[in-house]
């Protein structure tokens, strides 16, 4: 595999995951770097990823090949829970094979694949395996989200402290503005407070601020 592939997490369910990867996508193909989204795990859609489809309608594009092949989104489960309880709703286990050979395909075609996985670190793919695991047993770099509501900081800094636990690579902190705290004093007092947490002790990773689209 020739692309650089990185995991984006979050530090909650619903902090902007989709919104940033699909960000982030649009950015880098601006730039000159080709980069497709993956879908690993889609959970409460029938047939096609709601994720995938809000990838390329904030990156501007409508449906790629890889997207109308499944390659973006290899498994998807009927009911809008974690994957672990999804995939035993549906009485169908999850294939990772079928998920890690579809992201391959997608690494021989791009310079970056984003992969979005399903809530947090912690989220459980099955009874045995979390989503920090998977990303442990792939050596991906990870894009954690985070914003500045209430909450963000306690949030985050388990999520930090979880993958300085299993000695895992975290490329970026992604602050989404647009799902921030309405309340300016928390959100300043946020960002300032995480900035310097990353500066002390996390020194190598990048902050990216994902602004509000148009």
């Amino acid at each position: 595999m020739s692309a650089q592939l990185y995991f984006v997490s979050g530090i909650d369910t619903a902090i902007g995951k989709t919104y940033t990867t699909g960000y982030l996508a649009k950015l880098w193909n601006q730039q000159g770097i080709r980069t497709i989204t993956q879908k690993l795990i889609q959970t409460g859609n029938i047939d096609v990823s709601e994720d995938i489809e809000a990838h390329r309608q904030i990156m501007g594009m409508g449906w790629l090949p890889e997207d109308q092949n499944k390659l973006t989104m290899p498994e998807i489960f009927s009911y809008p829970a974690s994957p672990h309880l999804a995939s035993k709703i549906d009485g169908r286990e999850i294939d990772f094979a079928k998920i890690q050979a579809a992201t391959e395909q997608l690494a021989q075609r791009y310079d970056v694949v984003l992969l979005e996985g399903a809530g947090g670190l912690m989220v459980p793919l099955t009874d045995e395996l979390l989503t920090i695991d998977y990303i442990a047993e792939h050596d991906f770099p990870v894009i954690l989200v985070s914003s500045g509501r209430l909450g963000s900081i306690n949030h985050t800094i388990l999520s930090l402290e979880a993958l300085q636990s299993r000695g895992l690579k975290l490329h970026a902190l992604a602050y989404n503005l647009k799902d921030e705290s309405q309340d300016k004093l928390i959100s300043d007092d946020t960002r300032n407070y995480l900035q310097a947490y990353l500066a002390k002790y996390f020194p190598q990773t990048e902050w990216i601020d994902i602004p509000v689209l148009d």
